[in-house]
């Protein structure tokens, strides 16, 4: 039995790894440019275009996922901030910078329109705004949140906010981060307590800017 067992447990545990490798590397060439070719995915994962395939019959089904994958997790940080009874501007601002972190929010906004949703994936982001806008509210009901911002700019400006890519992943992240707090002072109202003068993390340095016009 454990000789029958053991190599089927192998082969599932590697495909599990491809599909993970698959779906990071795709989230990031699909972020830098959705009308990437789905060799272009294969490459960056470093696996073989007939591995990538075999679990998604073409760009079409890749893309679905990756729309399904980035609208689960956001869904997620929704919920974790409603259920949040703390203060709502705090809640709210955390919620943010871990949706950006996640690129899961302006992946899905990035992709958009690219491929044919499915039934079960409008159902999702439907679901998703509605949560996202009972969130919006309950922080400008709060006074938290300018009274003229809406949900669709606060997710525009999350999907500008990622396409920030400096400096290799761990700074990117960083500067994004940054640039989150800058835009929050300008969504802050004062009603609610101070706003951090602050900024977190360096800013983009010549050089940094500089580097993306050399090899």
């Amino acid at each position: 039995m454990s000789d029958v067992v053991g190599p089927l447990s192998g082969r599932r545990a590697e495909a599990a790894r491809n599909d993970e490798r698959i779906l990071d590397s795709a989230r990031e060439v699909f972020l830098a440019d959705p009308g990437a070719p789905i060799s272009a995915v294969a490459a960056h994962a470093g696996v073989g275009i007939s591995a990538l395939y075999r679990r998604y019959e073409n760009k079409e089904h890749l893309l679905q996922a990756l729309a399904r994958d980035g609208l689960t997790r956001f869904k997620r940080e929704l919920e974790i901030a409603l259920a949040d009874t703390g203060d709502a501007w705090t809640s709210y601002t955390q919620c943010l910078a871990r949706v950006l972190d996640g690129q899961s929010q302006g992946l899905a906004q990035r992709i958009a329109g690219s491929f044919s949703p499915t039934p079960e994936l409008t159902a999702l982001a439907t679901e998703t705004g509605e949560l996202y806008t009972r969130l919006h509210r309950r922080t400008q009901r709060a006074k938290a949140l300018r009274k003229d911002v809406t949900t669709a700019d606060v997710v525009l400006v999350l999907e500008l906010l990622m396409m920030v890519d400096l400096g290799g992943p761990d700074r990117a992240k960083e500067l994004r981060r940054r640039y989150l707090a800058l835009v929050l002072q300008s969504l802050h109202t004062s009603s609610s307590g101070p706003i951090p003068s602050v900024l977190p993390g360096p800013p983009a340095s010549e050089a940094e800017l500089g580097a993306r016009w050399t090899r």
